[in-house]
């Protein structure tokens, strides 16, 4: 069943609702590795309730539709698709607890060809319920491997920003756990693929690898630590592609580069000589 353009450019789901507390927020900072040192007060704002702060890469998993695109039926297949891209953009800071209202809509399709797939881009407007205050916007960009040659538009896609060829300067080395996964998944992706050795293997894996936006996570709070001290209102925006899956308890170094009032960054597992996330970019304030 080839994809079904019309249906799913004016696909939206409106209106979820997503209600938190403290406890989301602390287990999400843990599922992505805050606390590490229990000692860094610094840390310690996101894992303990104590004048408690949420991440802005919580946005991620906030009034998120999980499997969503699979609601508008539009042939698309599940199986070959990829999460490709994501980025965030921090109006205000995320509350650590309360009730948030989120709308999600695709915004544009790229056919690039037979057997080259498709690229369909998302948009998510998460306000909060009570004031309705914008609080973040959400994107996302699903790579559909099987989809291509329907006859869409061909472009245009997403522009990609360059990663400098020339020493960082700055980066930011940070561990993963063994059971970092299990700990993630919690907030709210419990795909076998991040917890079954057996799932793990049979897509090709040694076992479980760690979630996509665990690894995003992971390289936000690179970017809080060294280049915004750990103040969340600072962190503004950040956008990156995925490139490579990590497995649980790898050390992730993510290179940052100050280009043009931007920063530009990448996420790699030395140990391996690959990079996990690429062609990112971040505003600090």
């Amino acid at each position: 069943m080839p994809l079904d353009y019309d249906k799913l450019i004016d696909f939206k789901v409106e209106g979820l609702v997503h209600r938190y507390g403290p406890k989301d927020t602390m287990l999400y900072a843990l599922g992505v590795g805050l606390g590490e040192d229990p000692l860094d007060e610094r840390q310690l704002a996101f894992v303990y309730e104590k004048e408690l702060k949420a991440l802005p890469t919580m946005a991620a998993v906030l009034a998120y539709p999980h499997a969503w695109l699979e609601g508008a039926k539009a042939g698309i297949d599940r199986v070959r698709q990829l999460h490709g891209e994501q980025g965030i953009r921090i109006h205000k800071p995320i509350p650590p607890a309360g009730e948030l209202i989120g709308s999600s809509a695709v915004t544009r399709i790229v056919d690039k060809g037979k057997d080259k797939g498709a690229l369909v881009y998302s948009e998510r407007k998460v306000h909060d319920r009570a004031s309705g205050d914008l609080i973040f916007t959400a994107t996302a960009t699903s790579f559909c491997r099987a989809d291509g040659g329907f006859g869409g538009p061909s472009g245009p896609a997403k522009p990609i920003p360059a990663i400098p060829d020339r020493e960082p300067d700055a980066a930011c080395e940070l561990r993963t756990l063994p059971q970092q996964a299990l700990i993630y998944r919690l907030s709210g992706d419990m795909n076998r693929l991040h917890a079954d050795p057996a799932t793990g293997r049979a897509a090709g894996f040694p076992g479980p690898i760690l979630h996509g936006l665990c690894t995003f996570g992971v390289a936000g709070h690179a970017l809080l630590r060294t280049l915004c001290d750990y103040d969340p209102a600072r962190l503004a925006a950040m956008d990156v592609r995925f490139s490579a899956p990590v497995f649980p308890g790898e050390t992730i170094l993510t290179e940052m580069w100050r280009e043009d009032g931007r920063v530009l960054f990448r996420s790699s597992v030395p140990a391996r000589e690959v990079v996990v996330l690429n062609n990112g970019v971040a505003e600090v304030r």
